[in-house]
Formats: structure tokens, C-alpha cells, sequence
């Protein structure tokens, strides 16, 4: 059996747990630079405001005349609450996966007995403790496979009858939800593959359940032959497939304050080049290829202005000095005079295994991994930026704006709650 407990409106949540004052408010959370709506609480959504993705400065007015709390993303209040709810989860079962910030896979076993209390029991204790040690509030839903585990924590979520709480451990049980679900809240079914599947007259997860499996991997992959298989209870997913190597990794981020300058522009793109570079060799992977982009905002009145650069290696590669030295070449495509830049981005892509990966004899690899392993190694213990690329620079010019950023409660000394007796 597994177990997904998952948090609701997590960062929102989180913004509640050290401010009693906003605790039965409506509370949305903004993306970087305060651009978009990224969260909203549960009483948010209830008054129809907290739309996610709606750029900010478009519904501002709705939000104040609605007495909705802002706040900016505060990651490092974020990471840490979820590191004490992955920390408490973990109490309850064998094995756990981390899936995201804000979910985890727990692990009973291949042939796992109910517990003596019932795995209704055992899901309301663990949401009951993250609440009590944590004070966030989560959904648990427990299913024979991963899969089934996600349709049961949606159940807790928005099928009626459930309150916080689902398990499928029956036949009935599990028709019953999977015919309220439309075929798209199936974990893995996007909206185009969706509309595929419409087509073919599969609406609901029900329906999909009862497709022959061999014959939906004909008419599309193996990846959604593995989900119906999973739907009707055998185990397709491994913790390993559960978080596959990402096939591109990008990082961007649109800049606090418009930029002009040419070094300003590069320093920028030398730090995502940077980021990338360090995802890369995290999950022990080579690029061979690599995409940068520069562009304005598509508000301003000068008129909208875009530009990337594509670039090919020559030999894949994960050391972060090939990366930068990209950036050099890509600029004079990428930088025109005059132009107020309001993002950028250095995207890696057709990546490799590091460890499969067939190097030519004629073609060396220049890549010194002693050299970033230490840089990494450094980095990791002393803090971010500890040892950087010089291209870089030194000046932290770029900082995201966040104008209703809360304290960092957990993790700075200056914002530690204080208790007036």
C-alpha cells in the first residue's frame, strides 16, 4: 500500500503558521518578483478571488476590495515547514519519497497488512500529528499503487463524503471515485492527451480503468498503458520512475528592476548558465545542446522585443565553465542598445545519462569532473555562490523583488517569533 499525503495550498498555509493575525483571512502568494498569483487559501477560493497565474497588477483592486492578505514567496519559510512535515510523515511508515515541496509517497510494502487500528485510522493520525507538531493542514490518500494512492488524496480533497481522508482498499470504493473523476485529474494525463482520449469517448478515470491496456499503449504509449494498469491495482511505478531524470532543465526569472546594460544582461545569463550547470550534474546528466533567450515585457510601451540563441556542443557536457562560456558568442545576438530587458533564461536540453553516455574517440571530453564536484562540494557546505563562476559577478544586482515578503521565522536569527509574557 502507499500513502500520498499532500498539503493544502501550501504556501499559503504556510504564511498562516507564524501569524495568528491572518490565520481565518483570505491569504494569496505571489510568484517571483510579485508577477502572479502562485497560491491562495481556502478561503480565498471560497470568495472567488486567488486565481492562479493571474498576472498580480491585473486583479490588485479586486484583491484589496475583497481584504485579501498579500504575501511574496518566501522560499526559505516554505522549505523549511516542508522539511518538518516530510520529517513527521516519515514516523509513519517504513519508507518515503519526497515527491515535491509539498507532497511525499509513503511505503507499506508489496503484500502490506492493514494496520490494527485500519488504514482509515492510520491516514487520520498522520494528518491529525502534521497539524498538531507542524500546523499545516494535509490530505491523505491511501491506494495499492502510486497512482491510486493520488486518485485517493484527490478524494480527500474534493469528493464529497471525504474529509481530509480517502482509502481505496475496495473495488467499490475505488468505482466510485474514479467515476467522479474526469480523465485529465488522472496523475499523468495532461490536457492534450486528455483530448485524445475524449475522442475516444474516455471522460472519466472509470472509463480509462476499463480500457485494455495493451491496446491503449498501441494507440499511445507505455507511460499511459502503465496508468490504467495502476488504476486496477498493479504496481507499474518504481520510486525511481516516480522522479525520473528530467529530460530539460531551465532557469529563468524575470529581473526586479528592468535592465539596460550589456554586463548587466550577461552577468544574468551567467547565473542561470550557472544554475542549470549545477541541476545538470545533480542528477548526473550531460547536455548537448543549449537555448538562451533574452526578452522585454510585453506591457511596456517601447513595443515587445525577443531574441534567443541556440547552441550545439560539440561534446556533451555538465561542467559549468562550457556552460558559461556560451554566453560570450550568444550576446551579440542576444543584446540590443536601448532595450529595457524584463527576463531571461538558459535552458539545457537533449540531455544524456553521464554514466551510458558513448563518448567519440576522436572527440574528447574537456569536462574536469574533480574540479566541479569540489566547486559543489563547497557550495554545499559553506552555502550557494560560495565558489562562482568570476562571469557572474560579484555584486548581487539581480535580487527578486518581494515588496510583502514575511519573516523568515525558522531560519533567521533576526525573524525568530518573539513571545511577550
Amino acid at each position: 500500500m502507499f500513502a500520498l499525503c499532500d498539503a493544502n495550498s501550501m504556501y499559503a498555509s504556510c504564511e498562516k503558521v507564524f501569524d495568528p493575525r491572518i490565520r481565518n483571512k483570505p491569504v494569496v502568494v505571489l510568484t517571483n518578483n510579485d508577477g502572479c498569483i502562485c497560491a491562495a487559501c481556502g478561503i480565498a477560493k471560497r470568495l472567488g478571488v486567488g486565481k492562479k497565474f493571474v498576472p498580480y497588477f491585473q486583479v490588485k483592486k479586486e484583491l484589496e476590495a475583497a481584504g485579501v492578505v498579500i504575501r511574496s514567496s518566501n522560499y526559505e519559510l516554505y522549505a523549511d515547514l516542508s522539511q518538518r512535515m516530510m520529517d513527521t510523515c516519515a514516523r509513519f511508515a517504513p519508507d518515503i519519497n519526497v515527491y515535491s515541496i509539498d507532497e511525499c509517497f509513503l511505503y507499506y510494502g508489496k503484500e502490506a497488512t492493514p494496520p490494527q487500528e485500519g488504514w482509515t485510522a492510520l491516514a487520520t493520525q498522520i494528518r491529525k500529528t502534521v497539524w498538531r507538531e507542524v500546523r499545516l493542514p494535509i490530505c491523505v490518500g491511501i491506494g495499492p499503487t502510486p497512482t491510486l494512492a493520488k486518485v485517493a488524496n484527490h478524494a480527500a480533497k474534493k469528493v464529497e463524503g471525504f474529509k481530509g481522508v480517502a482509502v481505496l482498499d475496495t473495488q467499490a470504493t475505488r468505482k466510485d471515485v474514479l467515476s467522479q473523476m474526469g480523465v485529465t485529474e488522472v496523475w499523468g494525463i495532461g490536457k492534450r492527451l486528455g483530448l485524445r482520449l475524449n475522442a475516444l469517448g474516455i471522460d472519466t478515470a472509470w472509463q480509462l480503468a476499463n480500457r485494455d491496456p495493451s491496446q491503449i499503449r498501441k494507440e499511445f504509449s507505455i507511460i499511459v498503458e502503465n496508468t490504467v494498469r495502476e488504476l486496477n491495482g498493479e504496481v507499474r511505478h518504481t520510486w525511481d520512475s516516480v522522479r525520473a531524470a528530467k529530460k530539460e532543465i531551465y532557469s529563468t526569472r524575470s529581473f526586479g528592476n528592468r535592465i539596460t546594460e550589456f554586463n548587466e544582461l550577461r552577468s544574468a545569463l551567467a547565473s542561470h548558465a550557472e544554475t542549470v550547470a549545477i541541476k545538470l550534474r545533480k542528477q548526473k546528466s550531460l547536455t548537448a545542446s543549449m537555448t538562451l533567450f533574452a526578452t522585454s515585457s510585453p506591457h511596456d510601451a517601447e513595443g515587445y522585443f525577443r531574441r534567443s540563441h541556440f547552441h550545439r556542443f560539440t561534446v556533451p557536457t555538465n561542467d559549468t565553465r562550457n556552460i558559461v562560456n556560451v554566453i560570450e558568442s550568444a550576446m551579440v545576438q542576444l543584446y540590443q542598445s536601448g532595450v529595457r530587458y524584463y527576463k531571461c533564461g538558459v535552458g539545457l536540453l537533449d540531455l544524456h545519462d553521464e554514466g551510458l553516455f558513448q563518448y567519440d574517440l576522436f572527440s574528447p571530453s574537456n569536462d574536469n569532473a574533480k574540479l566541479m564536484s569540489c566547486m559543489d562540494n563547497i557550495n554545499a557546505k559553506y552555502g550557494r555562490s560560495t565558489v562562482q563562476m568570476a562571469a557572474k559577478g560579484f555584486e548581487q544586482k539581480f535580487a527578486m523583488r518581494r515588496e510583502f515578503l514575511s519573516p523568515q521565522y525558522t531560519t533567521k536569527w533576526s525573524d525568530i517569533p518573539k513571545i511577550l509574557c
